[in-house]
């Protein structure tokens, strides 16, 4: 459903119905506690040197094509229509509750291009960013879980878009004519950002789609699969940034919904340990089954490499993803298993 952008909308106070697992309790956080279960032991830290490092410039927004930078954990810069667009954009270097990030931002904010929009998947610190937010123009549009708004309002943003699950709004793009489709989708995960708000605002993930393109076009990655599902319609390139997420029924829904995806942005960090983490952070091995049930031929792994929030060694992510991949038989190339600060184009 098509919705107007910075409409005020009424939510109801809670969201917990849509939980598709149950919270930790008082038990399990005791556990994990005494276990130390959330951090790395210490000899795999060694591991951080070799995180994936590669800053390098944003590509120039080109008619036609759809670039992604990998800023760090869920940070992307998303090129689109013309249009930059932000995905749960956090440049600081410590965020509430975790040790400083281990590698800095992919990007320098000062080398950004001017932002046109920010998408947020959920209110959890790691992915919304309040001194990050500051210093954005006011103006910038903001596209945000139904029961986010009023956070958003206050802080002095005058375009917010809250939507519920299924719901888009769009954007004019810049570079052709047509519009950016914004859909907020449904993730297996939950919010919280104090300890009396629990669930008061959804969660979930986007798909960007891009203004339509001529079936004649050029390079396109998937263009004769593009030519048989859609016949002679012209084509629109799509992004799907799952933000934070278990595995289970929904993607396959979202890619029911949403066909045609181009690149699937899916989580590969923060899985451990799994007896805790499983209903809401993907394995790698779970993203890549995401990315099949899905419909992308392209995926690029996130939510690692930046903050160390669970057990796993900051290297096992990246190597577990690039061993499911190669067991499902995914060709190697369509895996953008990109370092921090790097970048890749649809449309080349």
């Amino acid at each position: 459903m098509l919705r107007p952008v910075g409409a005020r909308r009424f939510w109801p106070r809670s969201f917990a119905a849509r939980l598709t697992a149950p919270l930790p309790d008082v038990r399990a956080l005791v556990r994990a506690a005494r276990e130390g279960a959330m951090r790395p032991e210490p000899q795999a830290l060694k591991g951080i040197a070799r995180l994936p490092y590669e800053p390098g410039p944003v590509p120039a927004a080109r008619p036609g094509t759809v670039s992604v930078t990998w800023a760090g954990h869920a940070s992307w810069v998303v090129r689109v229509g013309g249009l930059t667009v932000l995905t749960d954009p956090v440049w600081s270097r410590r965020i509430l509750g975790t040790p400083a990030r281990v590698t800095p931002p992919g990007v320098a904010w000062a080398d950004l291009p001017p932002v046109d929009a920010v998408v947020i998947s959920h209110n959890h610190y790691d992915h919304l960013d309040a001194p990050t937010l500051r210093r954005l123009p006011r103006r910038t549009h903001l596209f945000v879980p139904a029961g986010l708004g009023r956070w958003c309002r206050r802080r002095g943003f005058t375009s917010v878009t809250e939507l519920d699950w299924w719901e888009a709004a769009e954007l004019p793009a810049r570079d052709a004519s047509g519009r950016v489709r914004f859909e907020f989708v449904p993730a297996h995960h939950w919010s919280r950002r104090t300890l009396t708000d629990t669930c008061r605002s959804l969660w979930g993930g986007w798909v960007l789609t891009g203004p339509e393109r001529g079936h004649g076009d050029e390079g396109q990655p998937n263009g004769r699969r593009d030519t048989e599902r859609n016949g002679h319609q012209p084509r629109r390139q799509r992004v799907y940034f799952a933000g934070d997420t278990g595995y289970g029924h929904w993607f396959a829904e979202i890619g029911r919904r949403c066909p045609g995806i181009d690149l699937a942005l899916l989580p590969v960090g923060a899985y451990e340990p799994r007896w805790m983490l499983k209903p809401v952070h993907t394995s790698p091995e779970e993203a890549v089954r995401a990315c099949a049930d899905v419909g992308a031929r392209v995926m690029a792994p996130m939510h690692y490499a930046t903050f160390l929030l669970s057990a796993e060694p900051p290297l096992a992510p990246l190597e577990r993803v690039r061993a499911a991949w190669a067991s499902a038989g995914r060709a190697r190339g369509d895996l953008w298993d990109l370092p921090v600060g790097a970048s890749r184009v649809l449309g080349e």
